[in-house]
């Protein structure tokens, strides 16, 4: 469903900040995988995201993304392909519009539009069923505005908005960063069951490496803009945060330093 081939980044090249984000980065994904990405900071990651998403053209490689090539294709061209959530819960929803028209938004995204009826009964039907799996009570508030809704809950919203229309590839940049752990783990629950029910193919970047290795059928880490390790299946399963450690200075040749990671 997406594969990368030697994919390079080199950010203000030929300055003083020249930065090398992805040095040949290559990633297979299959039907159906959800890969957890984990890695200190710089290691590439939101770049790899951004690669991906077409937020700006890769240096040197080849991106397919259901063996279609997407390398030179513009952002706005290959969004149909894709569903994504940021960090900030500010992000992927329109706060002076209603849960409900923010639903509609993403389900006609892509198609062409006409004069006619804005919310159908059978649609508005549809958006409760799908917000009830959330157990957040929006179900209820279908026509309150977003801006009236916490962080967490337009965190839930977004992941919902990105995956009604089942994308090819779902691609969540630390979606819970900015949450309280309680919201954060709902946000979590949610994310599996979605992803589950609709075997999404998903990439899903996490500071977190108790969350990088609860959730998920394989588990990467990256350094310096590659993939360093690579597990998945019963070997993941078996991991623990002191095997990851271990596992990065064994790969990278350094110790692992990002108090972020750690402390969480």
């Amino acid at each position: 469903m997406l594969r990368m081939q030697e994919i390079w980044k080199t950010f203000n090249a030929g300055t003083v900040n020249e930065k090398t984000a992805l040095s040949g980065l290559s990633l297979e994904l299959q039907e159906g995988d959800f890969v957890t990405v984990i890695g200190g900071n710089g290691a590439g990651k939101s770049t790899m995201l951004n690669a991906v998403a077409g937020v700006w053209p890769v240096d040197e490689g080849k991106i397919y993304i259901d063996n279609m090539d997407v390398t030179r294709l513009a952002e706005h061209r290959r969004a149909k392909y894709l569903g994504r959530v940021f960090q900030d819960p500010m992000t992927g929803t329109a706060a002076n519009m209603q849960i409900q028209e923010n639903l509609a938004l993403a389900l006609r995204r892509g198609k062409k539009r006409f004069l006619g009826i804005g919310i159908t009964r059978s649609e508005r039907e549809m958006y409760k069923e799908k917000l009830q799996t959330l157990e957040l009570g929006l179900e209820d508030r279908m026509t309150s505005k977003v801006g009236l809704l916490s962080g967490g809950q337009r965190q839930a919203l977004t992941l919902l908005m990105a995956t009604l229309k089942k994308p090819r590839l779902l691609l969540l940049d630390e979606h819970t960063a900015a949450l309280d752990p309680k919201t954060a783990a709902k946000v979590l629950e949610a994310t599996d069951r979605i992803v589950g029910q609709d075997h999404l193919t998903t990439l899903m970047i996490t500071h977190n490496m108790k969350d990088a290795i609860a959730h998920g059928n394989r588990l990467i880490m990256m350094h310096e803009g590659r993939v360093i390790y690579d597990v998945s299946g019963d070997e993941k399963k078996r991991l623990k945060v002191s095997d990851l450690l271990a596992k990065f200075e064994q790969a990278s040749g350094s110790e692992f330093a990002n108090d972020r990671m750690m402390l969480a």
